[in-house]
């Protein structure tokens, strides 16, 4: 095999259809987000709005994280010098780990390097800890969810999109003495649709199965704590395992899993992915653990209510305009272009004639037909730069000849 030749036929195959990724170098200013600095591929520089971060609160910015992260780096150093096993725990990371527990009314709490690395793991080596478990799936779950899934040994069971009848069809064909687990997601990111945590919940109930939760892109941003969906919907109890990020709403890095006791300590003993990964440097969980001790607080709660202020206002200008967007009631406002290139287009154009930053989001993230642009607004996005937004985007769908169409229920 010519080697070159297939890796320049699988990246001209990406091309031809208009799904290569470009990175963007993005220099953000500390204390300036959402505002940052583009530095073209010539190395000009651009003054540019960042509206597609999962900075969701600008916690990342936040003075009392920053300052715990520099206090851990001056005490101890930068790495954590091993695996939590051998060398790599730390009374930060207890500390980190005591947080998250909390959070999620559980009694204890695992931190892995990333909630990919904690999906993963997690859904495969649940297999090992219960032979013969059944798995049952939402089908938009995010890849991590369905690696993990894919990996164990078992049987799966793909249930349509939030579809509790198909859900409950899949469990009662089944043995009902089975071990049987649901794993599904509390806010689709692609989307912004919420999952039916409860009645997911009753069907758990009902036929004795183990629930997996992962409320990656709700933590933070739900709930009077911060806890998540099933926080704000009063279902946290019924939450067997949560899975959550260190990366998005919290504004640092990592991920975890909040459990039982007894499932945390069979997963630290059994989990590959953890067992054999060097644990977060000292500084990364302290910065953590004091974002996450931030948004239990009413301070946390402002930064919640400003940020769906803000989101309701974006939808309320989109709307006005007849902009195709979707809209659950959540964080997330995606407005869709249905075609790739056009997708890319708009988007290199919203960056280089507005200064505004929003990734395009194409297939394999979401189906061919329903690309879009996924917008996160912010706390600290402000009336003028939402306004700023809505009039670029007004601008290129004139000029485009897009369509406009009501926004989607």
């Amino acid at each position: 095999m010519n080697y070159d030749n297939a890796l320049d036929h699988a990246l001209a195959q990406l091309h031809d259809e208009g799904r290569y990724r470009t990175f963007i170098d993005i220099t953000r200013e500390k204390g300036a987000f959402p505002r940052a600095v583009w530095t073209r591929p010539d190395g000009s520089r651009k003054d540019i709005t960042v509206w597609c971060g999962n900075d969701y609160l600008g916690m990342g910015q936040n003075p009392q994280v920053l300052a715990a992260m520099h206090a851990a780096m001056d005490a101890v150093g930068a790495g954590s010098g091993g695996t939590r096993n051998i060398s790599g725990t730390t009374g930060y990371h207890k500390a980190l780990e005591a947080e998250l527990a909390d959070l999620h009314h559980k009694e204890a709490a695992l931190v892995f390097g990333s909630a990919y690395v904690a999906n993963d793991t997690t859904l495969s080596t649940l297999r090992r800890l219960f032979p013969g478990l059944i798995i049952y799936s939402d089908e938009l779950n995010h890849a991590s969810m369905i690696e993990g899934i894919r990996r164990g040994v078992g049987e799966k069971r793909i249930f349509r999109h939030n579809d509790t009848a198909h859900l409950r069809a899949l469990l009662a064909a089944d043995d009902p003495a089975a071990p049987k687990l649901i794993a599904f997601e509390s806010v689709y990111s692609m989307d912004g649709d919420f999952g039916k945590v409860t009645e997911i919940c009753d069907l758990a109930a009902e036929f004795n199965a183990l629930t997996y939760l992962d409320e990656v892109h709700a933590v933070g941003m739900y709930g009077p704590r911060g806890g998540g969906y099933a926080e704000q919907i009063g279902e946290t109890a019924r939450i067997d395992l949560f899975n959550g990020t260190l990366g998005k709403a919290f504004g640092v890095y990592g991920g975890y899993i909040a459990a039982s006791a007894r499932m945390i300590d069979a997963l630290r003993s059994y989990a590959p992915g953890f067992i054999f990964t060097t644990s977060l440097p000292p500084a990364v969980a302290a910065g953590a653990a004091a974002s996450i001790a931030f948004l239990k607080t009413a301070e946390g709660q402002k930064l919640r209510d400003a940020q769906q202020l803000h989101a309701r206002i974006l939808k309320m200008r989109l709307r006005g305009l007849g902009m195709p967007f979707i809209d659950h009631g959540s964080h997330i406002v995606p407005v869709i272009i249905g075609d790739p290139v056009h997708t890319k287009m708009l988007s290199d154009m919203l960056l280089d004639e507005f200064g505004i930053y929003v990734q395009p989001i194409n297939f394999p993230t979401v189906p061919r037909g329903t690309e879009r642009l996924r917008f996160t607004p912010s706390p600290v996005h402000d009336a003028r730069e939402i306004d700023h937004l809505v009039r670029a985007l007004d601008a290129l769908w004139s000029r485009c000849a897009l369509n406009r169409a009501e926004a989607s229920a």
